[in-house]
Order: C-alpha cells, then sequence, then structure tokens
C-alpha cells in the first residue's frame, strides 16, 4: 500500500487531503509512523522524529494514528488476495507476498492479475496499492517499491541479470542505509560492481550477510512464500508528553504498561517465556533488558516481579525516560498468525 496510515487519514478527512501529512508523533514528541507523499517531498520520512519532521515541513499536519481504522482496511485488502490465491504471506498490515503461480481464477498472466487486484483495493477501500511481479520474493518486492506511488513493475528472468545490475546498492532489499553507506565506501555502488566479489570475498567484509548478497544480486532467491507465521513476540510501547526523571513515577508507568500488555494477553490466551524491557533516555539512547523463565508466564505477579528486577537493573538512570515499552518473548501460542506488534494510540508503529 502507498503511504498506508497517512493514505487512510485523508481519505477519511477531506480537509487534509493534497497536504503534507504525518501519522504519529508531534511538533514535540513520539516519532512519525507514516508520512503522505505530500510530506515526503520535503523529507519527512516514517521513523523520524516528531520534531526534525516539523522542521523538514513547517505546514505539516500530525494526525493522531487509529489503528482499528488500518485494520479494517487491511482486513478488506486481505480479503481481496485471498480471491485469487491462499498463499498469501503478510508482512505488516498493509504489504504481502502473494504465489499466484496456481490462482484461484486460472488467469495465466501475472501482470494482468496484480493489475486486477490493485482496481479492487482501489474500489473497495479508494486507496491505492504499487505492486511487484517478479520470479522470486527479493525480486518482487524490490520491484514493488520501483514505481511508487499507485504504480506496478515486472522483473521477469530475461529482464533481471541487467536490472540488477543497473540497480544502486541502496535499492536492494535487505540493504540497509549502513550497509550502503559501508558498501559505497568500498567502491560499491550498483549491482554491477557487487557482482565482482565473490563468496569468500563478500564473507570477509560482510560476514553471514555476504551470502545473501551474493545471492540476491544474481536474481537468486529460493524462499517460499509461507501463509502461516509463528506469532514471535507482542509488545507495547508509550512515549511520555514530558520525560520523566523520577524512579517511583517510571516504576509506576511500567505497572500501567504491564495492566494494559496483560489483558490482551490474557484476551488472546497468549503467554511467553521472556519478558523484555525497553528503556529510551531524553537524547534516544536505548537500553534494553531481558529475562526468560523455565516455564511459561502465565500469572500477571510473576510478571510484574519480573519486570521490577529488569527495571532495578538498569539503575541509576543516566537521563529522564521518554518512553517504556514492555514486550513477551518465546509464546506458547501455536495459531498460525503473522507476528503484529499490539497497538496502542500512543504507540509509534512504521509502514
Amino acid at each position: 500500500m502507498d503511504a498506508f496510515y497517512a493514505s487512510v487519514e485523508q481519505r477519511d478527512n477531506p480537509s487534509i487531503q493534497g497536504k503534507p501529512v504525518a501519522v504519529g508523533g508531534s511538533e514535540r514528541r513520539g516519532v512519525v509512523c507514516s508520512a503522505s507523499y505530500e510530506a515526503r517531498k520535503f523529507g519527512v520520512r516514517s521513523a523520524q522524529p516528531g520534531y526534525k519532521a516539523k522542521q523538514l515541513c513547517h505546514e505539516l499536519i500530525f494526525v493522531k494514528p487509529d489503528f482499528n481504522k488500518y485494520r479494517e482496511a487491511s482486513n478488506i485488502i486481505r480479503d481481496v488476495f485471498n480471491e485469487y490465491t491462499d498463499l498469501v504471506e503478510p508482512l505488516s498490515l498493509d504489504e504481502a507476498y502473494l504465489d499466484i503461480t496456481e490462482n484461484k481464477i486460472g488467469i495465466g498472466s501475472s501482470l494482468m492479475i496484480a493489475e486486477e487486484i490493485r482496481q479492487k483495493i482501489f474500489q473497495r477501500t479508494a486507496l491505492t496499492a504499487s505492486a511487484g511481479v517478479s520470479y522470486n520474493k527479493f525480486l518482487a518486492k524490490t520491484a514493488s517499491d520501483i514505481n511508487k506511488p499507485n504504480g506496478i513493475k515486472v522483473i521477469n528472468r530475461e529482464e533481471a541479470p541487467a536490472f540488477l545490475a543497473a540497480l544502486k546498492v541502496g535499492k536492494f532489499f535487505g540493504v540497509g542505509k549502513k550497509t550502503a553507506d559501508k558498501m559505497q565506501r568500498m567502491g560499491i555502488f550498483t549491482g554491477a560492481d557487487l557482482l565482482q566479489l565473490d563468496k569468500l570475498e563478500l564473507s570477509k567484509r560482510f560476514g553471514k550477510s555476504g551470502m545473501y548478497y551474493y545471492d540476491i544480486v544474481r536474481g537468486v532467491d529460493h524462499r517460499t512464500v509461507k501463509p502461516h507465521q509463528r506469532r514471535k513476540s507482542i509488545g507495547i510501547e508509550r512515549t511520555f508528553d514530558n520525560d520523566i526523571s523520577d524512579t517511583g513515577a517510571i516504576h509506576e508507568k511500567l505497572k500501567q504498561l504491564l495492566e494494559n500488555l496483560w489483558r490482551t494477553l490474557e484476551k488472546k490466551k497468549t503467554f511467553g517465556r521472556t519478558i523484555t524491557l525497553k528503556l529510551r533516555y531524553q537524547d534516544f539512547t536505548t537500553l534494553t533488558r531481558s529475562r526468560s523463565a523455565k516455564t511459561f508466564i502465565e500469572d500477571k505477579k510473576s510478571a510484574e516481579k519480573l519486570v521490577s528486577e529488569l527495571f532495578h537493573n538498569m539503575l541509576p538512570l543516566d537521563q529522564s525516560v521518554r518512553l517504556l515499552g514492555l514486550s513477551f518473548g518465546n509464546l506458547n501460542n501455536e495459531e498460525p498468525h503473522l507476528f503484529q506488534q499490539l497497538r496502542f494510540p500512543f504507540e509509534k508503529p512504521f509502514d
């Protein structure tokens, strides 16, 4: 989907259509979840602090996220996918892989199916989507970003070598900004440059990721589309309106977070063996501490004790605290659902 959260907000509020919009954050606090394309022209991006986004775009409009609306739209989109194939692997609320090798409607053209899906999504949600079509997951994902927004890109087997050779390394899915910067310092700017390095050299320079880079630059990706992914963790975060320095007050905030999270765990009958506490200082320095139990933590008092111990291990605090987060991992939930972190209006997810 194209700027999914921001697009939903613009769709539902005509007064902000065509204007630079940031979902999440504020002029003072928090982080941008999603930025409209009008905002992106100014350099506003997801995961950016709200104050920095405002500096880049003085006319930026901040909107609080409404995840009920986003999930509702996502469910409609998922229904469209399922009309064509059961092999759907969601990556998030607004993105998924589809294997349409053997599709339900018997259309032999993958391009035609992608166009039909995009049209149906727009008809049912008034939202635009971009698609990438290719013979493996890596190339399809890479292609999906080429003609955004509201576009489509096909990469067939014959075109793949030339396409990848000309592609800038920063555009390769799986190559982050830091890795792209490192590659460029080494004189690796495009796929053609990356092709010059053998397996041994890539492993020396990039460790285990080197083998991944060796394969993808050659268009090799044997991963299958997996419609059932086991949930790995569930958590909650909160960014405070004002930094907190009092340890007693911070401890109370942690209790409130655990209370909210525990209600969801009980509702879903999902419990974990590992608790992770996340703390972010006012300068954005982030600390995490984890503790694992031998059995699943199904008693709230036991969870409270572990959270208190994790927080105690972080003391004394170096600065005031702007964010706290709690999550449970190593879950007992075997249901075939994709991991989707629990969302609250004060959280900062990204699309």
